[in-house]
């Protein structure tokens, strides 16, 4: 990285700066704590990770998190993995996430749309009149605290309601989304084995209706573990044969009752891309997210009670938990249910209009394709009230970064474009969203505060300006607890600690520049490595992508039996364009110019699309051991994988290959 530093694309004026909540924290920590009066969040992050147990206390003091026992220390054990937080505490994520309540019992607490537009508020006293009534039901059906709760649900108030409930019980909530086929589903529950399942009789998405009928019975037959089934009828059919109506569980007017759990009780379960093996349950403690999710959202989103929080996600991504913690910080969470596109690829724009969203958080995926689209959101669009358009899933090019500025941000608009990463492991971001500094083009702001992110070379020697392995070395409270079914804590230890033993690699590539931004490469796991050199795979798509006539793209590397190294490209093409000889010289010579000639595919091959995760990860090493000799079944897990017919082109032509 240069050490001179660009022009920003964005910067925050001193208004902006001493209003934001990250900076009267840091004045108040300041007076109460010792952290640094000066020195901006440069000298700030250097305090939260030089004296992390100090600025955790001052994060909890801020946000008045309530312990109905005290805490004996904050960090009685801070070895990775197995690092102990706020021993003796307890208290509930759910009564928290409950608090605003109390003084804006009117207000909307959540704002439903869906792809018909309009929007359906529930207000932060109904909000907690239906979390007590079915918390209510739930112990009277014999939910007791370490029980787990599953739903099979589309992003709906009544997904929240039952999140919270679970929580306020001390059970174990765990979601996937009803786009899931039953294989992928039980892949998932049957791990965990639910007592509960609420579900719905089907959903609506790209203008139709998607009947789920079959797979909720299937479900219900292979998961002997359930006492009860709560039927929800999104599509307005009656309850099955043995099913509880969710009217009946909610109707009541019951306050609700908070158990006070341990600090590291488990709140939920998420589950990893898995595709290889089932995928991983990973186990995330009730006071560990309410801590992490409170600094995430409150000090690095900016978020509070006159906000409005938007994110296009779904209850089978760990972003619909993180969105629903919007409510720990009294923000109006906005949750839509639907197609991103429908009825057109400016779809979300029209709802971020429609709610008064204040932070739009998208794909960057999203963001490309209205790019590739020619969307213009803020000719077409009132988006005044948006402060912040955030990003995740997928580092956001550089061309995202300009259109966004350029097509949202019209008339000179003071427009905040914050790229985070971070993983469903944690559950929150390691880098990204600072309201009080610049943004660079391609670059994420920071790491987080209260995480000493390092990007260290193969010997664990930390490195600036270089590319290297995303390391954490410090716990951070919303790590996993366990895995489910991981007795030993071999799988654990395996996924993080086995190559730099005590600290937490988490597989991606990135640059921490000697500004202190972040960039990310993408997954270490398919860099690609050539001569010695390498190149991480999203550094290739953003590239590649620029061109018109690539709709998407795939790259693996191989290294080859004679010491050689294949490294083909996989090209998803836009309507009506043709993989001529002109095309795969412009793509080459894109790569060459742009990256490194010697990072020039070997092979540019047409493919009728790119296979994904559920949550939307382009699969780049299940392809990667197709053409290493791995069978289908041995080289993906079905139940991971978007679109399996897909990847039957892939197995064909590795099996053609050899």
């Amino acid at each position: 990285m240069s050490t001179a530093a660009p022009h920003p694309l964005w910067q925050p004026d001193e208004a902006r700066i001493a209003a934001a909540r990250i900076t009267r924290f840091q004045n108040w920590a300041a007076a109460h704590h010792g952290a640094p009066a000066e020195g901006g969040y440069e000298a700030l992050h250097r305090w939260s990770v030089t004296d992390l147990e100090t600025f955790w206390q001052a994060v909890v003091e801020w946000f008045d998190i309530r312990f109905s026992t005290p805490y004996e220390r904050v960090l009685g054990d801070r070895s990775m993995p197995g690092a102990q937080w706020f021993p003796g505490a307890t208290l509930n994520y759910a009564e928290h996430a409950l608090r605003a309540a109390a003084d804006r019992p009117d207000e909307p607490a959540l704002l439903y749309v869906d792809e018909t537009h309009e929007q359906s508020p529930v207000s932060w006293s109904e909000l907690r009149r239906q979390v007590g009534s079915l918390a209510a039901e739930l112990r009277a059906l014999g939910v007791r605290p370490g029980d787990r709760v599953s739903g099979y649900l589309p992003n709906i108030p009544q997904a929240v309601v039952a999140l919270l409930a679970s929580a306020a019980v001390g059970a174990v909530w765990t979601s996937c989304a009803p786009d899931f086929g039953a294989r992928s589903v039980l892949d998932r529950f049957q791990q965990v084995e639910p007592v509960v399942l609420f579900t719905v009789d089907g959903y609506r998405y790209g203008g139709k209706e998607h009947d789920r009928r079959d797979t909720v019975a299937e479900l219900r037959r292979e998961l002997p573990s359930l006492r009860a089934v709560v039927h929800i009828p999104l599509l307005g059919s009656e309850p099955p044969e043995g099913a509880l109506a969710w009217s009946a569980l909610t109707s009541s007017d019951t306050e609700p009752v908070f158990e006070q759990v341990p600090f590291d009780h488990p709140l939920w379960v998420l589950y990893s891309s898995g595709t290889t093996g089932l995928p991983k349950a990973i186990v995330q403690s009730q006071g560990g997210i309410l801590v992490e999710h409170v600094k995430q959202l409150g000090l690095h989103c900016d978020l509070g009670p006159e906000d409005r929080f938007f994110w296009y996600t779904s209850t089978g991504w760990m972003m619909w938990n993180f969105l629903v913690s919007g409510l720990l910080t009294g923000t109006t969470v906005i949750l839509y249910d639907g197609s991103p596109g429908y009825p057109d690829t400016g779809a979300q724009w029209s709802i971020a209009e429609q709610t008064g969203a204040t932070l739009f958080g998208t794909s960057a995926a999203y963001v490309m394709a209205c790019r590739k689209a020619g969307v213009h959101p803020g000719r077409d669009h009132d988006l005044s009230r948006i402060q912040c358009v955030a990003t995740t899933g997928s580092p956001l090019p550089p061309d995202g970064f300009r259109w966004l500025h350029d097509e949202v941000a019209v008339d000179g608009a003071d427009l905040w474009i914050a790229s985070v990463s971070g993983g469903t492991d944690v559950c929150s971001c390691f880098a990204g969203a600072v309201p009080t500094l610049p943004v660079h083009i391609g670059e994420l702001q920071a790491p987080c505060l209260g995480t000493d992110l390092q990007s260290w070379d193969p010997q664990g020697k930390p490195l600036t300006g270089e590319v290297g392995e995303l390391v954490v070395t410090n716990p951070m409270p919303s790590m996993p607890i366990h895995f489910w079914n991981d007795p030993d804590g071999s799988r654990y230890h395996d996924s993080y600690f086995d190559t730099y033993p005590g600290v937490w690699r988490h597989g991606d590539w990135i640059t921490i520049t000697d500004r202190g931004s972040v960039v990310i490469h993408g997954r270490s796991d398919s860099t690609l490595n050539r001569g010695g050199v390498r190149m991480g795979s999203a550094d290739i798509y953003e590239a590649v992508e620029r061109l018109p006539e690539i709709r998407e793209s795939l790259v693996i590397g191989i290294e080859q039996p004679d010491g050689g190294y294949w490294m083909p490209l996989f090209v998803h093409l836009a309507p009506g364009a043709v993989l001529d000889d002109d095309l795969r010289t412009r793509i080459k010579q894109t790569i060459r110019e742009q990256l490194s000639p010697r990072h020039v595919p070997d092979e540019i091959i047409e493919a009728p699309g790119v296979p994904h995760t559920l949550t939307g990860k382009r699969i780049e090493v299940p392809v990667k051991r197709l053409f290493q000799g791995a069978p289908l079944d041995k080289a993906v897990n079905p139940g991971s994988v978007d679109n399996l017919e897909l990847l039957e082109f892939y197995a064909d032509l590795a099996r053609n290959r050899r």
